[in-house]
């Protein structure tokens, strides 16, 4: 699932995304296969065996976390 993180608060990316050209017709983040597909990987979060959360960049410049 995927969140916008702000400086206090997360919110989910359908408050955002709905005004963005770049987004789906449903207002949603481009999200592919486990891939953002409008915005870049800005911290992989992978550490020793456990796999953790991706924070990526949109084109709008918010941070998204794909969270579990």
């Amino acid at each position: 699932m995927l969140v916008v993180i702000l400086k206090d608060r997360i919110i989910p990316p359908q408050q955002v995304c709905q005004a963005c050209l770049l987004a789906d017709r449903d207002g949603r983040p481009r999200w592919r296969q486990g891939k953002l597909g409008c915005g870049r990987l800005v911290y992989n979060f992978d550490c020793c065996t456990e796999t953790q959360s991706n924070a990526y960049e949109c084109q709008m410049g918010f941070r998204l976390v794909d969270i579990e």
